[in-house]
């Protein structure tokens, strides 16, 4: 195996607080809100480099210019769907009320916005509604259920997101009975506009090294054009395994917090649906195996079903209840369906081996990587040295046999091992 540095533009921001506070002074917002006023500050679940210093700069923000600011979660039925499992996960990145110096208020009931042009009644939280002006933090990019103008990001967050649990059943039933996820996000995200209540956005992008890249104010009345324009520039700094084909893609971790679907389904080249190397600009990927679920995933395991082998210590990790609540939400319980597993890598190793067609060991074509937000480092087989070295942008670091511990685990080149230890 060749240890290979994948080289991407840095793009990183140097004063984040900053950048937040001109980008919030700049815009239109402080407009909205009367002196005194209340502003609710929604916060997401997904895994958002810097959210806690991100949201933090937001809330100082407010403060300063006389405003009182408080914080909700929006994020539909993650946390298990409850106030307590909501105001967890956003725990675990630092936003809690003694950090952010400004109340947290989670809870689960919603105010109805009416019904859109087809038919979909949409809601949000009730005291985010009760409050002076509604605003979002949230991370625009590409989605991994489906491709269009709008994807993920603020929209997705002013459907699902401020429409906790209650709108998240309706949005994805509507998305699975035919209407499609990308329809509904768009057209719930314009009743909600038209509700008046929400200011605007602060949308956070980040570069293929995960570092923050970009900060932007979007006001509300410019905001389906402006997340149009961020999610073309957003998905020009992707990053994607650098090769055209692998017999084995081992992912050491995925999780809720890495993506929506656990693992990027536009990574690994899988539909949360069933389809396999869906994605006609993605390498062919002939097996998945995925070794462990990150602790920040809380047991929420949806996405499991993506792969192909798992192992034996990932299964009794997941809290499937957890895991049933998010899956049934989104309509998509084939994406929690079990894979084959063994009880440690070698015997996943062995097995998978034997179901790519290759009767040469040797000649298999091999990558690994962390989990599929951080592709700067990854391994990738012997086999693939000709393609890897005819790249500019990869850089092989060492190269080793692909050996195996002696209880049958991988070595922990990445740290995901000692990560779970703790």
């Amino acid at each position: 195996m060749m240890l290979v540095r994948q080289h991407f533009p840095t793009r990183a921001i140097a004063d984040i607080p900053g950048t937040v506070a001109a980008e919030m002074a700049a815009s239109n917002f402080a407009s909205k809100i009367p002196p005194g006023g209340s502003v609710a500050i929604g916060v997401g679940s997904r895994g958002i480099v810097n959210i806690d210093i991100i949201t933090r700069a937001v809330v100082d923000y407010w403060k300063s210019i006389g405003r009182k600011p408080f914080l909700f979660p929006a994020m539909g039925s993650h946390g298990a769907a409850t106030a307590e499992g909501q105001a967890d996960v956003l725990a675990h990145y630092g936003i809690t009320e003694a950090l952010m110096g400004c109340p947290l208020h989670s809870q689960l009931d919603v105010v109805s916005l009416g019904k859109t042009a087809t038919g979909i009644e949409a809601f949000m939280d009730k005291l985010a509604y009760e409050s002076d002006g509604v605003m979002m933090i949230g991370r625009v990019k590409w989605h991994t259920d489906f491709v269009g103008k709008i994807e993920s990001g603020l929209f997705k967050m002013m459907a699902i997101g401020l429409g906790k649990f209650a709108g998240a059943r309706i949005y994805h039933a509507a998305a699975y009975r035919g209407m499609g996820l990308g329809v509904v996000v768009l057209t719930v995200g314009r009743q909600v506009l038209s509700s008046g209540k929400v200011i605007g956005g602060l949308a956070v992008l980040e570069d293929a090294n995960h570092a923050t890249a970009k900060l932007a104010a979007v006001p509300a009345e410019t905001m389906e054009r402006d997340e149009e324009e961020l999610l073309r520039l957003v998905s020009g700094w992707k990053a994607r395994v650098p090769v055209k084909e692998l017999d084995i893609l081992i992912v050491d971790e995925m999780g809720k917090h890495i993506s929506g679907a656990g693992m990027d389904t536009k990574v690994i080249n899988r539909s949360v649906w069933g389809e396999a190397n869906c994605f006609a600009d993605l390498p062919l990927i002939r097996r998945v195996f995925v070794r462990s679920l990150s602790p920040m995933s809380y047991g929420n395991a949806v996405g499991i079903g993506l792969a192909d082998m798992t192992t034996d210590h990932l299964l009794e990790t997941v809290d499937w209840r957890t895991t049933q609540i998010n899956s049934i939400t989104a309509n998509s319980i084939g994406a929690i369906r079990t894979p084959i597993h063994f009880a440690t890598d070698r015997d996943c190793m062995d097995n998978l081996c034997l179901s790519v067609g290759v009767f040469d060991d040797s000649t298999l074509t091999i990558g690994r990587i962390r989990n599929t937000m951080h592709l700067d480092l990854l391994e990738l087989s012997e086999t693939l040295r000709d393609e890897v070295e005819a790249n500019p942008s990869l850089e092989i670091l060492e190269t080793r046999p692909f050996t195996f511990e002696a209880d049958g685990s991988l070595p922990d080149i990445f740290g995901v091992n000692a990560a779970l230890a703790h």
